[in-house]
């Protein structure tokens, strides 16, 4: 007699909503009860143009999907590549709407933070001896850093920003919080995303002379050690994560703001990041190349996408 077949379950959904974070809290308990006790739990965070329960613009049936419905070339499957299928690890789906302009999408990721801090708590009283994890991409990642500035201590384990579109100012403010204290974050980022990283600064914060127009995109500005900046374009960071096992492609064009999660190989090591297979210390740490080096390349194409392609009780809180 042969295994049954273990099919991937859905992610556990989150939407943001008028009442807050709607999360069908009897779903996630009994995910969690079979759920093996060191399997990864990360809450994943889209960033700008998605809005829950909109056709072509919904990110439950895109990239926060098992199996993603719509087709744009980047709608890799972040739980199916992480890992977290409901098996040997739990994905649970934030949603929230952040069409619209960016400078809306900005206030409203703040709101979101703010439910998503008291979600943390929720989770903690249900399963307090499960680390809670994050992966956020773009805007996502200010939703993360607002929620890690105001949860209590120990509520956030670690945090994967991919891109993040928000400023230095606002993470040092988080990183210093009761809860920043104890966390992890890992600043994915890269020369691809210099162009997106001038429109955020100058957009929402007045440029990058401004008091608070820093963007993440140059890294934190100092040394933490929660905090670990990794530039996916640094050819010496590439080649000491392949010395560990995690062999990235370099970049194949010179803008991308979806680098770090369509590069191949990147999920392989968000993958050991989330099980604890590897450390902060771990991480190459070599300092990022000059800002707009790699728009100014005439080595490579302007604009490449590389994807890779997959192998009913709401609460409000």
């Amino acid at each position: 007699m042969t295994d049954a077949i273990r099919l991937p379950s859905a992610p556990i959904t989150a939407n943001f909503g008028p009442g807050g974070l709607q999360v069908d809290l009897d779903a996630l308990r009994e995910v969690l009860a079979r759920l093996p006790a060191k399997a990864p739990i990360a809450v994943l965070i889209h960033g700008f143009r998605f809005r829950p329960g909109r056709p072509f613009q919904c990110p439950h049936r895109h990239i926060l999907s098992i199996a993603p419905e719509i087709r744009d070339g980047r709608e890799i499957s972040w739980p199916q590549h992480l890992g977290l299928d409901g098996h040997q690890g739990l994905a649970i789906a934030l949603g929230w709407p952040s069409s619209g302009t960016i400078w809306n999408a900005h206030r409203k990721a703040a709101q979101v933070g703010v439910a998503l801090a008291v979600f943390a708590e929720l989770f903690h009283q249900i399963a307090p001896e499960r680390p809670l994890n994050v992966v956020a991409h773009s805007l996502g990642t200010r939703v993360a850093l607002t929620a890690l500035a105001r949860a209590k201590p120990g509520r956030f384990a670690r945090m994967i920003l991919l891109s993040g579109a928000e400023t230095r100012m606002l993470a040092r403010r988080a990183m210093a919080s009761p809860a920043g204290q104890l966390a992890e974050v890992i600043n994915v980022t890269s020369r691809e995303n210099d162009l997106f990283d001038a429109a955020f600064e100058w957009l929402l914060h007045g440029g990058w002379h401004s008091s608070i127009g820093q963007g993440l995109g140059q890294g934190l500005g100092q040394s933490l050690p929660q905090w670990r900046d990794l530039w996916i374009d640094q050819p010496l960071n590439l080649r000491a994560l392949a010395q560990r096992g995690f062999a990235l492609t370099a970049p194949t064009g010179r803008i991308s703001h979806w680098s770090p999660y369509l590069r191949p190989g990147v999920f392989g090591l968000y993958r050991a990041l989330l099980r604890g297979e590897i450390g902060l210390a771990d991480l190459p740490k070599a300092d990022p190349s000059r800002r707009w080096s790699l728009l100014l390349s005439r080595r490579m194409p302007v604009i490449a996408f590389a994807p890779q392609e997959p192998q009913n009780t709401a609460a409000a809180v």
